[in-house]
């Protein structure tokens, strides 16, 4: 159970990931990234993530040198973009990433969307990164139940994260289970459904009830799952709030009454069906 902060889950490579983490997803490069990067990790976050794609690796690497914290005690995820995927240069996006970052390592590297046709060679390249001690653990991301039996039929390394979009309204069971039988760490994106998580009668409800908002019922909610969780934000309060949520435990009769709001409703792009 993540109960702090700084409690971390233990990734199939036998490295540790802390269970909260900052997504910096439309965050613009320069001073605003920097700046809730800065702040995240001056309230105790130490988990951020990134990807190349969204254009801010160098606003992100600049705040974690200036820290202060000793980049070993600092979680960095990135990831390879779908082009890069397709024009096979997994290898070459990997190093501008870390010129970008003007770091010598990532601590996660990912998949960022399975790109059909492209993500097995893909994977070969990034099990060549491991290898190589560039990124000290890969993953995936947005990876449905077929992408990874198919990836899992003949890669050499098993995925160690999958990164998701996972809520009350998108819980994919059967991908939760799979990956927790595999030893993939469940990662979710979006956990507060890009804001919408404020207009769930039940979860205000139960913000009532643990003294909480709807937003930090749903992050811890998350993390009773074993998930991994990175809301995103680049708003003080906000991302100070998403932090505080060690304090309290959901009941079991609460956390399957959020279950049960499941729709299978995405806030984001499906990954069955995604032409970028």
């Amino acid at each position: 159970m993540i109960d702090s902060i700084g409690d971390k889950m233990i990734l199939n490579t036998d490295i540790e990931m802390p269970g909260l983490g900052l997504g910096v997803y439309q965050a613009k490069d320069g001073p605003e990234v920097e700046s809730a990067v800065r702040y995240a990790l001056e309230v105790g976050y130490r988990s951020i993530d990134t990807a190349s794609v969204y254009g801010n690796e160098i606003g992100v690497g600049k705040a974690i040198r200036e820290s202060g914290i000793p980049r070993e005690e600092i979680f960095l995820t990135t990831k390879v973009w779908n082009e890069d995927q397709r024009q096979k240069r997994t290898l070459a996006a990997f190093e501008e990433s870390l010129e970008r970052l003007e770091l010598e390592y990532v601590d996660l590297y990912l998949v960022h969307w399975p790109v059909k046709g492209c993500y097995k060679e893909t994977w070969k390249e990034m099990e060549k990164i491991l290898a190589s001690g560039g990124a000290k653990a890969i993953g995936v991301s947005n990876f449905l139940v077929n992408h990874l039996e198919d990836l899992l039929a003949d890669c050499q390394v098993v995925p160690a994260v999958n990164q998701i979009e996972f809520h009350p309204y998108l819980l994919q069971p059967k991908l939760l289970a799979f990956c927790k039988n595999n030893r993939i760490q469940m990662e979710a994106w979006s956990p507060l459904m890009q804001g919408n998580i404020v207009s769930v009668p039940l979860l205000n409800e139960l913000a009532l009830k643990y003294g909480k908002t709807s937003a930090q019922i749903a992050l811890r909610w998350n993390l009773q799952h074993g998930v991994v969780t990175i809301p995103k934000s680049v708003t003080p309060g906000r991302i100070k709030e998403n932090s505080e949520i060690f304090d309290f435990e959901l009941s079991d009769a609460d956390m399957l009454a959020i279950d049960a709001l499941d729709q299978g409703k995405r806030f984001g792009p499906d990954p069955a069906n995604f032409n970028f």
